[in-house]
């Protein structure tokens, strides 16, 4: 026997030729990277590596390291690079390909900086190279370059197809940084180019939303009908079109098909575990300075300890505020899984046997949909965060209550509604209520009659803001305060108030507040107008905390009933219209008729919010016997699941 060899030898190569060269050069590559990986190719090799290097075909090196894998490991991989585009720098045709496979491996260890640089090296060889002008500018985006990836994907030469790609990404950065006419615009191009883009559809038409640019789905595209538009929308764009369930249902599935792939396996068991405390998983990316937030934190904080174990997990971003601070000190466990692909996240999951598993995302941004697929808890719910439709099939329920989601709709809802008690929505009554403040303060006039709803503007649709325009003109010296949400909705709004006989300085808009000026406004003004289909959620309870009187409008949907359910909540059955027309007679009214006025805010004290609302000790009490019940039937909803009185559906 020969003596044990230490360290793999580095294979000399031999001279290709037209037989056998392929295997010589392969037997090489494959000593170089076991040399590489043990420390043998030491820097006085590199001269005649890179020699050697000049005669191998980059097609080789991909080879090589495909065959290698999971071994010598990222770094060699990068070092053979590297090596290789030294030797071939004058030589090779596929230099730009070597420069893109090197960029993807920066990029997958956590290099971005030096990944920019290699996808612009492969970028400048060829100009028309899509998928290194694609990862340039997405890389550019990530590390706060905005600018620069536009610029990226706007001086690159492609073709038509990839040009429209291209686009696409501007589109979208462009919608992330608050550039929606120029988002729109350019969306617009490519949808008249070629219709078929569902991606396209999703983002275009919320973007007009956004924009109040009516019809958000318009009958002037070339290929697409504004049926087609309305089916394409994004699920939470669905949400304010229309309050028609089982197409919210429709869309919201089409996205979950084309966004989600179902998992290979299933990772917990079919039934609880049998802790003796149950344990409870919250799921969410907002975390911090979120809504979601504001609403649920004292129900983590105030879980019954000796029947339930509480685990957070995180899939946002730091925002460093003191109110994501109190939510993760609010768990008992807190696992960081931003970071973590879906895989990683639902096993983690798994290894904590989670019983019942709470996602408070559902289809909104952030949302870790991919991790649920993986069933890493034997139940899991869908609550608050998204409310519509979540057709995933790894969900068992969605949280509700019965006004929100009525017996006779739950057939149309996937999952299966469940309520939760009185009424669907959590709330925090450790939070402040602002501080007094004047209408002066407010930037308002003494004398108005103050109309306001601080709602997002993709909120607001054009027969609504027709509502309110009407009222406005039946209600002598009154004044619709609104959120500075953008500028393009902003200017939108305004020319239609010019439209419909409204002058401009009736229309008072403010600019994002923080949370207690947000709160005291609501105290200053007279009565909130709800928005349709979609109506207030937070913002409405927040009203209600506040003693600002709401008038509501109430559909079919789950997203055109919050406003109802609060209001019966706290019996004020008065502020919930079933037509469009009962609701701007109302509102009418009671800016007329001061006692009328005076009889609904009654109604609004803070006797009525912290008997019903504001009654977190009772919320949570049936909150966890919902889970509790969940438990007990592994998963399942009894098929009596409730009843609740509730106004009769919208006509519209």
């Amino acid at each position: 026997m020969g003596s044990l060899q230490t360290k793999p030898a580095i294979v000399p190569i031999q001279s290709t030729g037209p037989a056998g060269a392929h295997g010589s050069v392969a037997a090489w590559l494959d000593g170089l990277l076991a040399g590489l990986a043990s420390g043998v190719a030491a820097p006085w090799y590199a001269g005649d590596i890179r020699r050697r290097l000049q005669h191998v075909p980059f097609e080789a090196v991909l080879a090589a390291i495909e065959r290698s894998r999971p071994n010598p490991g990222a770094g060699v991989e990068i070092s053979l690079h590297k090596q290789w585009i030294a030797a071939n720098a004058a030589t090779s045709p596929l230099l730009h390909a070597a420069w893109f496979s090197l960029g993807v491996l920066l990029a997958r260890e956590g290099n971005p900086a030096q990944a920019a640089i290699a996808y612009a090296n492969a970028l400048a060889l060829r100009p028309d190279m899509h998928c290194a002008a694609v990862n340039l500018g997405l890389l550019q985006e990530a590390l706060g370059q905005p600018e620069q990836a536009l610029a990226t994907w706007q001086a690159a030469e492609q073709p038509e197809a990839a040009r429209l790609a291209l686009e696409i990404q501007q589109g979208r950065l462009l919608e992330r940084l608050g550039r929606l006419e120029e988002a729109e615009s350019i969306l617009r191009r490519v949808l008249t180019t070629d219709a078929a883009q569902a991606d396209v559809i999703h983002h275009w038409v919320h973007i007009r939303q956004k924009m109040c640019l009516w019809p958000a789905a318009p009958p002037d595209v070339p290929g697409v009908t504004p049926e087609d538009l309305v089916r394409g929308c994004s699920p939470l764009g669905l949400l304010a079109l229309t309050d028609d369930v089982d197409l919210q249902r429709d869309g919201a599935a089409a996205w979950v098909t084309r966004k989600t792939r179902p998992a290979p396996r299933r990772l917990a068991p079919s039934r609880p575990y049998g802790h003796a405390r149950t344990r409870i998983g919250y799921l969410s990316s907002d975390f911090g300075n979120h809504a979601m937030s504001y609403l649920v934190t004292e129900l983590f904080e105030r879980h019954d300890r000796g029947r339930f174990e509480v685990f957070g997990y995180c899939a946002g971003h730091d925002d460093g505020t003191p109110l994501r601070r109190r939510v993760l000190a609010a768990f008992d466990q807190c696992r960081l899984i931003r970071t973590l692909p879906d895989e990683q996240a639902a096993q983690l999951i798994r290894d904590d046997e989670i019983d019942v598993l709470v996602d408070l995302n559902g289809i909104t941004d952030g949302s870790r949909l991919g991790v649920l697929r993986w069933r890493p808890a034997p139940i899991q719910v869908t609550y608050l965060g998204f409310v519509g439709p979540v057709p995933l099939p790894e969900l068992d329920s969605m949280l509700c209550d019965g006004v929100v989601v009525p017996p006779e709709h739950a057939v149309a809802y996937q999952p299966t509604p469940l309520p939760i008690g009185r009424v669907f929505q959590a709330n925090d009554g450790k939070r402040t209520r602002g501080f007094r403040l004047s209408r002066a303060e407010a930037g308002l006039p003494v004398d108005r009659f103050v109309f306001c709803c601080f709602s997002g503007h993709y909120k607001i649709t054009e027969p609504m803001f027709a509502a309110w325009t009407s009222i406005l003109r039946q209600v002598d010296r009154s004044v619709l305060w609104l959120l500075a949400d953008n500028p393009y909705s902003q200017r939108n709004l305004l020319a239609a108030a010019d439209r419909a006989g409204i002058a401009g300085e009736r229309l008072i808009f403010s600019e994002r507040a923080d949370p207690d000026l947000y709160l005291s406004r609501l105290g200053v003004a007279d009565l909130f107008l709800d928005t349709f289909p979609y109506n207030a959620g937070t913002v409405a309870s927040d009203a209600i905390r506040m003693g600002l009187p709401l008038v509501t409008l109430c559909g079919r949907s789950y997203a055109s009933r919050m406003a109802t359910s609060l209001l019966l909540a706290i019996g004020a059955s008065a502020g919930v219209a079933t037509s469009l027309a009962r609701y701007v007679e109302t509102a009418v009214r009671l800016a007329r008729e001061p006692a009328d006025h005076a009889r609904f805010k009654a109604l609004f004290g803070q006797r009525a919010w912290r008997r019903t609302i504001g009654d977190t000790g009772r919320f949570i009490r049936d909150f966890e016997a919902t889970l509790v019940s969940l438990v007990h039937h592994d998963g399942a909803v009894p098929a009596d699941w409730g009843t609740a009185d509730g106004p009769g559906d919208s006509p519209m």
